[in-house]
């Protein structure tokens, strides 16, 4: 029995170490996005297989504003399984992003997008503003559609809290948004869409169009 504990000790070791191997071989993937004249000017979004997340902006600062921002942003997410799915599927195709993937071309500057991956397919990123693959340039304006529907959500409950008469105008935006593809997985602020659903404190076209959006994803 006097050599049970150091026993326990080593197989405790060894099932840690298998752990943190695991862990390490997690497959992820990230978004940053950087464009000095834009707010935020700076974000970054981390996503897994099962489609958690985590995103972090940064808004630049500027004397004034046409509307109320929220201020920076950081916050874990979900996004929907069969987005992250598709996300991973590319990245594999992509050979983990291990690419040039920017086109070169004198186009308008978009914003400045690094997507990166690593896992047990290895490790690689490419950086652009506008790339010739198709299926590159497609993820980046999704991700950035993504980034803006997180936006928004912030904006919501910034506008829930200090100025409710605000959230006409708002959610008037993301409905238009939603159907023109500028914001994607609204899923990830499900839960302000639904407080402003069930608020009668709030315009009653406020709460119809929360109920829209929810709908939507």
């Amino acid at each position: 029995m006097r050599f049970f504990p150091a026993a326990l000790a080593l197989v405790l070791a060894w099932g840690t170490g298998i752990a943190l191997a695991q862990t390490a071989a997690a497959p992820v993937i990230t978004v940053e996005f950087k464009h000095p004249e834009m707010s935020p000017s700076y974000w970054k979004l981390e996503l897994h297989p099962d489609g958690s997340g985590h995103f972090r902006s940064q808004h630049r600062q500027t004397r004034a504003a046409s509307r109320l921002e929220p201020g920076d942003v950081d916050r874990a997410l979900t996004l929907s399984p069969g987005f992250a799915s598709r996300v991973f599927a590319l990245a594999e195709r992509k050979h983990a992003f291990q690419m040039e993937c920017e086109s070169h071309l004198k186009v308008a500057l978009q914003g400045w997008k690094t997507v990166s991956y690593s896992g047990p397919a290895g490790q690689g990123s490419c950086t652009f503003n506008y790339s010739n693959d198709k299926e590159i340039n497609q993820l980046g304006e999704q991700m950035v559609a993504v980034a803006s529907t997180i936006e928004a959500g912030a904006r919501l409950e910034m506008l829930l809290a200090h100025d409710r008469l605000g959230l006409d105008r708002e959610t008037e935006f993301l409905v238009g948004a939603a159907h023109d593809g500028r914001v994607r997985q609204l899923c990830t602020i499900r839960p302000i869409l639904e407080r402003l659903a069930s608020d009668d404190s709030v315009l009653e076209r406020v709460r119809k169009r929360a109920s829209q959006l929810m709908a939507l994803d």
